[in-house]
């Protein structure tokens, strides 16, 4: 069957945007990559402390702790995006992020066996064209699993903590049509706006949807959430090859 939905680069709309890993972009890192998805690029590094923050000490928490951050680049925009310093805080939007990112990639580590350990996720959008958050989680996913391994490797852990490997995807509605991974040009205009974060045994770590002044229908959301599926196991999969 046609594809009743023409979008502007061509794409179905169940189709992702192309998707390449340019590991260990980052050498002073223990793990990173350049994931470029379409024209949105982030670089995504992990770094690893041999400390645990003060409450866990204080609260006698076993192993180790994952805490990520994330930031725009100033010329990731067409217009230039002033740095959150030069505001004296963090925005809201900056905030909310790198918080999912943080849940996200917790859900992919057995944090006990990492030991008394920070692992240090930094999120970095080098060009944004759509889709920043999913593609630092998924990018952060192939940091933390290089991470890993050279931690492994350098006999630092005695069992590899990795769980299930985690991906994220958006899907929204445009112009009536469910569509996944959108670019700027179509979440800007998106009446339904979702981003999905899964893992590979298929079981959902978070689901964020709102309509944009907008209401959506039960099977509206199926459709979205059938959509997000299909893209992340494709992800997934793009992940294990650019780990392989």
């Amino acid at each position: 069957m046609a594809d009743p939905f023409s979008r502007a680069d061509g794409r179905s709309a169940n189709q992702l945007r192309p998707l390449r890993f340019q590991n260990h972009i980052a050498p002073h890192a223990t793990g990173s990559t350049l994931i470029e998805w379409g024209n949105t690029r982030v670089i995504c590094g992990v770094t690893i402390e041999d400390t645990v923050p003060r409450w866990m000490k204080e609260q006698k928490v076993p192993g180790g702790w994952l805490t990520a951050e994330y930031s725009m680049l100033p010329y990731s925009t067409l217009q230039r995006k002033p740095r959150d310093i030069s505001k004296g805080k963090l925005d809201g939007r900056s905030s909310e992020i790198q918080r999912l990112i943080g849940r996200s990639i917790r859900a992919a580590i057995d944090l006990e066996k990492v030991g008394e350990r920070t692992i240090c996720v930094d999120c970095d959008v080098l060009q944004a064209d759509g889709g920043t958050r999913t593609a630092a989680i998924t990018g952060a996913f192939v940091a933390l699993a290089l991470a890993v391994k050279k931690l492994l490797d350098e006999k630092k852990l005695a069992l590899n903590p990795l769980l299930n490997p985690v991906a994220a995807a958006s899907v929204g509605i445009v112009g009536g049509a469910a569509l996944l991974d959108l670019n700027y040009a179509e979440d800007v205009t998106a009446t339904v706006d979702m981003n999905l974060v899964m893992n590979s045994a298929g079981e959902f770590i978070e689901v964020q949807g709102s309509g944009e002044e907008a209401t959506f229908t039960e099977k509206q959301l199926a459709d979205l959430l059938a959509l997000g599926k299909t893209g992340i196991r494709e992800l997934l999969a793009a992940q294990q090859k650019a780990l392989a």
